[in-house]
């Protein structure tokens, strides 16, 4: 199954960002703060949905000391992971649970249930739906496997916790928050989405995650 890495050429985040700018006052603010950041992927399609599963409902502070505690007990491979008792797993900070979606991430990926290779020329929404039979990748671990692996610009992670949150603190004229609102707005970011978030969570936090 092979692997392949994408990353986003400078013609393609200039454009988004000098659109996105002229379009949104504040997208122009956050854009001018942080010149020298944007989306990158790790090209590894396992590592990414792992990571994603990883950092579900936990601080990225606390995602990342269990992350770290993983690579010290096994490489982060299909064959790997599901060699790994849950008891091993469990030690790493993984709940039960968690320990669950790692070994059928696992499964589905060694048995060839899901094949990464032709995800690049699927669109967004046939993506999600391969994915998503996967169990713990819901519909927010399938869009950050969208932005952060595949590098889709015009996705809108309305159900994250940190665009929310930024967004009510850069828009507080179009509070309270509803997603639906999240919704509307965010037509004028098309077809950046994706970069709008990422300037949003920049704002939150200045140092850049990748999945």
């Amino acid at each position: 199954m092979s692997e392949y890495s994408l990353q986003p050429d400078s013609d393609y985040w200039a454009l988004a960002t000098r659109q996105l700018a002229q379009a949104d006052a504040v997208m122009a603010r956050l854009i001018a703060c942080y010149p020298h950041t944007q989306l990158q992927s790790r090209g590894n399609a396992f590592e990414t949905l792992a990571r994603a599963i990883t950092g579900q409902q936990i601080s990225i502070k606390a995602a990342d000391t269990v992350w770290q505690r993983l690579l010290a007990l096994t490489a982060v491979n299909p064959a790997a992971i599901a060699a790994q008792p849950a008891i091993a797993l469990r030690t790493c900070g993984y709940s039960q649970r968690k320990v669950e979606y790692l070994h059928d991430l696992a499964r589905h990926f060694a048995d060839g249930l899901v094949d990464p290779s032709v995800w690049p020329n699927m669109d967004d929404a046939a993506i999600i739906a391969d994915l998503t039979q996967i169990r713990g990748i819901g519909q927010w671990s399938a869009e950050m496997f969208l932005m952060f692996n595949l590098l889709r610009p015009d996705v809108l992670p309305v159900d994250d916790i940190g665009l929310q949150n930024a967004f009510a603190m850069h828009y507080p004229e179009l509070q309270p928050f509803n997603k639906a609102g999240l919704r509307r707005y965010a037509e004028r970011w098309q077809p950046w989405r994706s970069v709008a978030t990422w300037y949003l969570w920049r704002s939150l936090d200045p140092v850049a995650v990748a999945y």
